[in-house]
């Protein structure tokens, strides 16, 4: 039973942090905020807010080890897993993407997470150190965006933005979003407890493993579509994206909510293969290195090989 409450609440975050991101970009289209600052802020948020509340509701209920499990987790699995997959599927053609820069913000931010690290357990002191680099971060994608913004019109097309949506179905989108992904959170924290418990491993176990991979199932659906369309810069910035917001944005909302220790396997282990996952990732990005069929089989088969040993 707990493996199928499991597998509902990570349903129930997809779907609801779905239902959220749609209500809140046609809202703020309807309140007449431009579509670039919509997909830089309001899309961005909402699809990592699954692990915002799964991370938050962990803190809650006295299982951090899942929170910190699932952002380092989350961020091996979104190099190895989410690019390799489609990666080996097509073939991820990245010469003419330019995501040099995010890139090397992500290598800071992993960096900054990791030093932070060992200074723990992390508590709201280091989260306020992990979001005045973020607030930073948005600040300057703001204004680049406002200054490409200036030389074209803003008739770009948010994803999930309709028109013609009527004020009654935005509401209920929000409503379905603000009540399920707490929802979501919570069935997937206490089930997920009580498998670790079971199996006699540690919610940090789980967190890496379960929680991380379940919760970047989004990231794996948008990187595979864009993949089949070949667009790498896409694909690209959806994981160095989503990486960077783990680093900086969850744990360090997480920490403010309560302590979360940092286990000695984690210094020892975990985040080095997270910070040498997203390395792997170098020459695609600043040599523009075409990641082909093959390689994307190497990706997967090291993230199987991570989690057999994180197993045992």
């Amino acid at each position: 039973m707990d493996l199928i409450y499991a597998i509902l609440g990570l349903i129930i975050l997809v779907l609801a942090g779905d239902a959220l991101v749609r209500g809140a970009v046609n809202l703020a289209l309807r309140l007449g905020i431009p579509a670039l600052i919509v997909s830089l802020t309001i899309v961005s948020f909402g699809t990592s807010a699954p692990e915002l509340f799964i991370s938050i509701g962990a803190v809650l209920e006295g299982a951090p080890g899942i929170a910190m499990g699932n952002v380092v987790g989350s961020n091996t699995a979104n190099v190895l897993l989410v690019m390799g997959i489609p990666a080996l599927i097509s073939g991820i053609d990245t010469h003419l993407s330019d995501t040099r820069k995010s890139y090397l913000v992500m290598m800071i931010a992993s960096l900054w997470f990791i030093a932070l690290c060992f200074f723990g357990p992390l508590f709201w002191v280091h989260g306020v150190l992990l979001l005045i680099p973020l607030a930073v971060i948005l600040t300057d994608q703001g204004l680049e965006a406002r200054a490409h913004s200036r030389a074209r019109r803003n008739d770009e097309k948010v994803e999930g933005a309709d028109p013609r949506m009527p004020g009654w179905r935005i509401a209920l989108y929000l409503v379905l979003g603000l009540v399920g992904l707490p929802l979501g959170a919570h069935l997937l924290v206490d089930a997920s407890v009580n498998i670790a418990t079971a199996m006699g491993v540690s919610e940090t176990v789980i967190g890496l493993t379960l929680v991380a991979v379940g919760t970047s199932l989004p990231e794996l659906a948008t990187t595979v579509m864009a993949a089949l369309r070949r667009q790498a810069e896409v694909a690209l910035g959806n994981v160095i994206g989503s990486n960077l917001f783990n680093l900086l944005g969850i744990i360090g909302v997480a920490s403010i909510f309560g302590e979360i220790p940092v286990e000695p396997a984690f210094l020892r282990f975990d985040l080095w293969v997270m910070l040498a996952a997203s390395v792997v990732l170098g020459p695609f990005v600043l040599m523009r290195v075409n990641m082909s069929k093959r390689f994307g089989a190497l990706l997967c088969a090291l993230y199987i090989a991570y989690v057999v040993v994180v197993l045992q």
